[in-house]
């Protein structure tokens, strides 16, 4: 019997268009109601993830930056944390601003960014549609060094963004060789989608993400295993990045996205459909099927389950 669902957002719970359909959003519920309890894991701020818990009925804790943060919900408080230290923000702040590349920062509240690039681009288009409590928070600043110099800011996470490959790959060299850092091995280039009236924009660029060491969803989610004293074998895993990769190879249940990486589907137990396609609710309202629950729990074994079908995609990044 499974007891959560730690499920991703950017290219998993949400569409091409950055939303939680009202399918998705009915399946969590059922789920819900069969015993298994959903939390978010992103790598987005806190004030972003709260407002889609808030939709999908998700009233415990959820996971933020990437792991960095544990926030629980009921007493509105972090209650697990390991961000980045104020040096290393400065020491990635100055290689990306001495070789001219975009970089913006993730702290528990906000994205700080220089202009409106890559991520922060795809926030603000999709913050149009919001309401104002609802909104991602985006702050513009010209001179971020002499900003996070003079403050004491809590730093989920650095994402570094580039156009060109090869440009990109230089510097995640010289990123690679900071200290106690994570720097995320992403291979293949971000694809999102900007709609603007009846007009799909695509967005594309080359990225990876800076954490403190040992920031992972996995690791907070281990947390959060002995918070809810839940076993590893009761926890599904949902998502479709690199950044899902440990939570989907270690759960009871790993499922990937059917536009995930070729690295994600390999070890996961099984692929549903296509984020586009509404690939969380798809597997969900198997999983809470009384006629399919059989199926559902002989999937603990690590044994490679066959998708369904190739699917067009766009790839999100998270």
């Amino acid at each position: 019997m499974y007891k959560l669902a730690t499920i991703d957002l950017d290219g998993t719970m949400l569409n091409q268009y950055g939303v939680v359909t009202n399918r998705t959003k009915e399946a969590i519920k059922k789920a819900k109601e069969r015993g298994i309890e959903t939390i978010i894991a992103s790598g987005r701020p806190i004030d972003s993830i709260k407002t889609i818990a808030q939709e999908i009925e998700s009233d415990k804790y959820f996971i933020s930056g990437n792991g960095a943060i544990i926030y629980d919900i009921q007493k509105d408080e972090i209650i697990y944390e390991n961000t980045l230290k104020k040096s290393k923000v400065l020491d990635i702040i100055k290689i990306c601003e001495e070789n001219s590349i975009y970089y913006n920062i993730y702290t528990e509240k906000e994205i700080l960014a220089k202009n409106l690039q890559c991520n922060v681009l795809y926030y603000y288009k999709e913050n149009l549609n919001k309401a104002e409590k609802d909104k991602t928070h985006i702050t513009l600043i010209d001179d971020i060094y002499k900003y996070i110099s003079e403050r004491e800011e809590k730093i989920l996470k650095i994402t570094v963004c580039d156009s060109t490959r090869t440009i990109f790959n230089s510097i995640i060299r010289k990123l690679k060789e900071i200290d106690d850092v994570e720097v995320l091995d992403v291979s293949h280039m971000s694809r999102k989608i900007i709609k603007q009236g009846t007009e799909e924009i695509p967005i594309e660029y080359f990225y990876t993400e800076i954490s403190a060491k040992n920031v992972d969803k996995w690791n907070a989610i281990q947390v959060l295993k002995e918070i809810m004293n839940i076993k590893t074998e009761e926890i599904i895993a949902i998502g479709d990045n690199i950044n899902d990769k440990k939570m989907i190879e270690n759960a009871g249940l790993g499922i990937a996205m059917g536009q995930s990486t070729p690295q994600i589907k390999e070890i996961a137990n099984q692929i549903t459909d296509s984020n586009c396609e509404d690939g969380v609710a798809t597997f969900l309202e198997k999983c809470t099927d009384e006629n399919r629950s059989q199926r559902c729990k002989k999937l603990h074994s690590r044994e490679p389950v066959p998708t369904v079908q190739t699917y067009n995609f766009k790839e999100m990044h998270r």
